[in-house]
């Protein structure tokens, strides 16, 4: 991996009954930290995390410790940090999490069983250098979700990606907004990007339940209220040019993450959706408040 690079996994899952959710990040070189950003020597390896989210009725949490190589261990089908790991048996993908929330400690304790239905053929560039990476591996998944802190437990969908990169994000990008919506038959994603030599990208996919794609009518561009508390501008695209949000899950000075409602290639449905701004990520002072989130141990 190069000077700067990183690689992340990520998972995100909404319990059938839409009362719960997850979000996990595996990272190598941790995109959004400030420890990484502050580092003169940016290895990768010496700033790497496990960042768990459960939002619903029955608990919320919030933990991402950043951790360095040496807690670091992994090969082709697993990875540890510290006491959490993710393990690829060629059909399920098993997290387990034994984290602690911050700044409120808290444990965070469970294991999240990913069985995707498919995998797709390709990852796509993001940037014009092809520097950045993003493979939407798993689109459509069944996910089974335990845990002992907090204590509780569903079944639902999911989603399972994977983007790696040989350089900073806030050096490519000013912001992205990306969500993704199951269907009927599969799945649609939404990836639009705005690059920091004043081009962007819009990608518009829809992939069958088997993982293969086919072509989809790119969506009208929607406006969405910003959020409440640190006022994130979101915007998104549906069919007739409109979406709602259900739920905001996520509301911090650069990201956000929200449960909408729109109509995508003809379904109503209810995409889980982010908006990142990298510009606001680059303020001094927005990376100065990150370690009260996000605290880094040694070894």
């Amino acid at each position: 991996m190069t000077r700067g690079g990183y690689v992340w996994w990520y998972v995100d899952a909404v319990s059938a009954d839409g009362r719960q959710g997850l979000t996990v990040i595996a990272f190598i070189g941790s995109v959004f930290s400030p420890y990484y950003a502050w580092d003169a020597a940016r290895d990768p390896f010496a700033h790497c995390a496990f960042n768990v989210v459960l939002y619903g009725e029955r608990g919320n949490r919030f933990a991402m410790t950043e951790r360095n190589a040496r807690s670091l261990s992994r090969d082709a089908t697993s990875f540890s940090l510290g006491p959490s790991s993710l393990e690829w048996d060629g059909s399920v993908l098993t997290i387990r999490l034994d984290e602690r929330s911050s700044p409120v400690p808290r444990a965070v304790r469970g294991t999240v069983r990913v069985r995707p239905r498919a995998l797709t053929a390709q990852p796509f560039t993001l940037d014009t250098h092809g520097l950045h990476r993003w493979w939407p591996m798993a689109p459509d998944c069944e996910v089974e979700a335990a845990f002992t802190a907090p204590a509780l437990s569903w079944r639902g969908s999911g989603y399972h990606d994977t983007n790696d990169g040989d350089g900073a994000l806030e050096d490519a990008f000013t912001d992205w907004t990306w969500c993704r919506a199951p269907l009927k038959r599969g799945s649609a994603i939404l990836y639009d990007v705005r690059r920091r030599d004043g081009s962007g990208q819009n990608l518009t996919l829809r992939f069958d339940a088997d993982g293969t794609r086919r072509e989809m009518r790119p969506p009208l561009a929607a406006g969405l209220p910003s959020t409440g508390l640190w006022r994130m501008p979101r915007t998104t695209r549906g069919d007739d040019g409109r979406a709602q949000v259900i739920r905001t899950f996520e509301d911090t000075p650069f990201y956000a993450r929200s449960l909408l409602a729109s109509t995508l290639d003809g379904e109503a449905v209810q995409p889980v959706h982010e908006s990142l701004s990298l510009t606001r990520f680059r303020n001094p002072l927005v990376r100065l408040m990150l370690p009260f989130r996000m605290p880094r141990r040694i070894g």
